[in-house]
């Protein structure tokens, strides 16, 4: 007890601030302690679901994100092949067109082959009847100093049966 006495301890006034404490502990404890670990679990809680959340959000996004990717990768090969088909089909167009343009050529080649042909008939002809005038004047003439005027116009027209069955 010495020791008590030493330190100035009074047992009564310890006995009494233990009592004391014990009753302020057990106060706080049910009226202050319960609320706030109750807030602070609520809490817990809700932080566990937020990175819950969280982390579902992030998978989600990395799904999107492939998903986007594999749309886009769809799209441009789609794209490819329609430039694709639209450069063949351009080609073939192209090489309709070029086979329509030899085939008016050719058409139109041989429609001036056949004028040419018909002009130079005519040609012809007309040089025959102008080779055969000049002829039929030219024997007029030569035949006048050596022969009739009847065995002028026989002569005439023996020739002239002549050149007619010629052409």
């Amino acid at each position: 007890m010495e020791i008590v006495e030493k330190f100035g301890l009074n047992p009564v006034l310890l006995g009494a601030q233990i009592f004391n404490f014990l009753i302020v502990l057990f106060i706080l404890k049910k009226f202050l302690y319960k609320p706030i670990l109750e807030v602070l679990k609520k809490r817990q809680i809700t932080i566990r679901e937020g990175l819950k959340q969280a982390e579902d959000a992030r998978i989600k996004l990395e799904k999107v994100v492939i998903e986007e990717k594999n749309i886009l990768r769809t799209a441009q090969l789609q794209s490819k092949k329609i430039i694709e088909d639209a450069k063949q089909e351009s080609l073939e167009i192209a090489r309709g067109m070029s086979e329509i343009a030899k085939k008016q050529t050719e058409k139109l080649l041989n429609d001036t082959r056949e004028q040419i042909a018909k002009e130079t008939i005519e040609t012809e002809k007309r040089l025959a009847l102008s080779t055969s005038k000049l002829a039929v004047a030219f024997l007029e003439k030569a035949l006048r100093q050596f022969f009739s005027s009847k065995e002028q116009e026989q002569v005439i027209s023996q020739a002239l049966k002549k050149i007619k069955k010629a052409n």
